[in-house]
């Protein structure tokens, strides 16, 4: 007969454990020295067993029956329940641990080998700024699409629309990287694109070169950090890219002959870049040394100056310097581009210079001090002519005008 709830409770100990039988080889087992618990006694390839489906004090009677039934139909499948359950709670254990942060560290080492210096740490930066301190301790399995979506629409309300595309990019990745390894079964943030805005393609704002005075008039006056300024100032002067700069050690300058080596693994293309530095060049560099000269970093992180100064830090300053959507770190290339381009200086010196690569005419391996006097000789005058137009007077603010007045 089966058992009542009040056999359950009153079942008391004997001088040996014993056991009172519920049909379907669900028993419960009193122990002589004191404590009941459920076990499930079956028969699987010829051999008698049992497995314990807990305490009374955890599992009533009614849930024991539904373990017991559980634990039959696995039998009835061939399936050892005991084994069955451990391995459930070792892929548990499993799935706690693999967490999104734990998971994206691992997919961001995996593809460190493949890009810049500059660009990892722009990787690692966005997820440790947004994404680790949201859902970065989560299970991966444990993160709704629900959850991806407040996450995403926090930096949709800053107006950080790009960042919001890369971002989000990236976090795909990890469950691609996730799936392939056998750590996820799906990516929930697939499901969540129609519910976020998205960028509008356009080019970066840039300023013309006659421009660039006053902006850097307005960057002086501006409150900010030095270390900051000076590189806005070394960006329009060497037309490099914002990453290059941010994450260059000192080792790299060679301020006596007005070199500047950028190995290949901090580069995009993954070409080692010689830059020429103008006089101007050295001589803002020249004051950061005495500022950060200390360090392994020309332009050390505000809080870790082991890392590099903040993907945000320039567009940050050109902000509140008044050229916030006139502006940006990368828009100084396209000002440098065009002026050179229209100045007549050879197009093949303008690409080499930007770190551009012309598959019309470098082939095979890349000398990375190509066109070198040609570049120094135009960025110094690049340097110069903007240091005439800062010097210039206040009339019509275009190379043309400049032109007719000489």
């Amino acid at each position: 007969m089966p058992l009542t709830v009040l056999q359950v409770k009153n079942a008391a100990p004997r001088d040996k454990d014993y056991g009172l039988a519920d049909g379907g080889g669900l028993f419960l087992w009193i122990r002589a020295a004191g404590g009941k618990s459920w076990r499930f006694r079956f028969r699987l390839d010829g051999k008698q067993s049992h497995i314990s489906l807990g305490t009374v004090d955890k599992v009533a009677l009614a849930q024991a029956r539904q373990l017991a039934s559980e634990a039959r139909q696995l039998v009835a499948q061939g399936k050892h329940p005991g084994l069955e359950r451990n391995s459930k709670r070792a892929q548990a254990a499993i799935a706690r641990a693999n967490t999104f942060k734990m998971l994206a560290l691992e997919w961001h080492q995996h593809k460190v080998p493949r890009w810049s210096a500059g660009y990892s740490s722009d990787v690692l930066e966005a997820f440790e700024r947004d994404i680790f301190p949201q859902v970065g301790s989560l299970p991966l399995a444990d993160i709704k699409p629900m959850q991806w979506l407040h996450v995403f629409r926090r930096i949709e309300a800053r107006g950080a629309l790009e960042v919001l595309r890369k971002t989000r990019q990236r976090c795909q990745e990890v469950y691609r990287y996730a799936i392939a390894t056998g750590r996820a079964e799906y990516n929930p943030i697939a499901d969540i694109g129609g519910a976020l805005q998205t960028p509008t393609s356009k080019h970066y704002p840039f300023l013309p070169l006659v421009e660039l005075p006053e902006l850097l008039r307005s960057i002086q006056a501006c409150a900010g950090n030095d270390i900051v300024k000076i590189a806005t100032r070394l960006l329009i002067l060497t037309g490099v890219r914002t990453a290059e700069l941010r994450g260059a050690p000192w080792t790299e300058f060679d301020l006596g002959n007005g070199l500047w080596l950028i190995p290949a693994a901090r580069m995009k293309m993954r070409r080692a870049h010689l830059v020429p530095l103008s006089e101007q060049a050295v001589a803002a560099l020249r004051d950061l040394e005495h500022i950060t000269g200390g360090y392994t970093l020309a332009f050390p992180g505000r809080n870790d100056p082991a890392r590099p100064m903040s993907e945000a830090a320039i567009n940050q300053l050109l902000k509140r310097s008044g050229y916030d959507g006139r502006a940006t770190g990368h828009g100084f290339r396209h000002t440098m581009s065009t002026t050179l381009h229209e100045q007549g200086y050879p197009s093949e010196w303008v690409e080499t210079q930007l770190a551009h690569v012309d598959k019309n005419t470098i082939r095979g391996t890349y000398n990375h001090a190509v066109y070198l006097d040609g570049r120094r000789e135009m960025l110094q005058w690049y340097a110069d002519h903007l240091d005439s137009l800062a010097n210039s007077s206040t009339e019509p603010h275009s190379i043309a005008a400049m032109e007719r007045r000489a």
